[in-house]
């Protein structure tokens, strides 16, 4: 299968890109989460082996994409947003299926709702309806024993490769992830990482960037404006965006499908492709799994 790495000039960006399968096949866009790695190749390579054009991204500040200062980030969680819809064009791919998992869930809703032209269907994987912080009273937070244990977890040299893929791979164990396929991604991510200058590496590994950005104003009310095919799908292990947030984007987006994998945490796993991609290209076709 042809896949091709570069980047792409994007809303006055460079976006980091890998692109698999036919350039005339329609195109499905995956939002890193942050960068694009959090998506997984056995399920970009089902999505293309079934007749799409996919492309999964890095967000700015990781993977090949424009980097500056992670800790001080001038942009918003809404230039997030213009940079996928500005992606689709610039692929001549739009209107596009738009997919978004964790923080990249949290730019795909925006996207969805303030460029809705640009986009066929939405996709959100492992997200919530509200930014980073504290979650609204009628939302699972995070679980608060797991959280312990991940950030009492002491960090790693960031400019050491092998310290940096053990500490992924505890943090996978502590989330309920396979800390094996974690631990094989962190590599690739440090790798793929434009330096090793530490904010630069915690923000490729950790996301920690999206947590400094302005992701004013709130979206959640906004939701049922959203008039795309859209389907959630969530693990219902996890114990970082608890699947009852997943439960709120299904009730609270129109027609919105729910997938939930029964025996996942916060990463897709491998075994799951098949499943999610069938999901992914049957709009309309009940998913839901109680």
């Amino acid at each position: 299968m042809t896949r091709i790495i570069t980047t792409v000039n994007a809303n006055e960006v460079a976006l980091g890109v890998e692109t698999f399968g036919d350039d005339d096949a329609p195109l499905v866009l995956l939002v890193g989460g942050t960068t694009m790695l959090s998506w997984p190749d056995p399920l970009c390579e089902r999505l293309a082996a079934d007749g799409r054009r996919v492309v999964r991204y890095d967000l700015r500040d990781s993977g090949a994409s424009t980097t500056l200062d992670p800790e001080a980030p001038a942009y918003t969680l809404r230039d997030l947003a213009a940079d996928a819809a500005a992606l689709a064009d610039a692929l001549g791919g739009r209107p596009a299926h738009l997919a978004g998992i964790g923080v990249g869930g949290m730019v795909a809703q925006v996207a969805a709702l303030d460029h809705p032209d640009a986009f066929s269907a939405l996709t959100l994987v492992g997200t919530r309806a509200v930014a980073p912080g504290p979650a609204d009273d009628d939302l699972p937070d995070h679980d608060q024993a797991t959280m312990n244990r991940l950030f009492g977890h002491p960090m790693p040299g960031w400019s050491d490769r092998e310290a940096v893929a053990d500490f992924a791979a505890a943090g996978a164990e502590i989330l309920g992830d396979d800390p094996v396929a974690a631990r094989a991604i962190a590599a690739r991510i440090w790798d793929r990482t434009p330096s090793t200058a530490p904010a630069v590496q915690m923000a490729n590994q950790l996301g920690m960037v999206f947590s400094r950005l302005d992701c004013a104003p709130r979206w959640r009310e906004r939701l049922p404006e959203i008039n795309l095919p859209t389907l959630v799908v969530h693990g219902r292990r996890d114990r970082f965006f608890p699947v009852g947030n997943a439960e709120a984007l299904a009730r609270e987006i129109p027609g919105a499908r729910l997938l939930v994998l029964e025996e996942a945490a916060t990463a897709i796993p491998d075994a799951a492709a098949g499943e999610i991609a069938e999901a992914m290209l049957t709009p309309g076709q009940r998913t839901a799994q109680q």
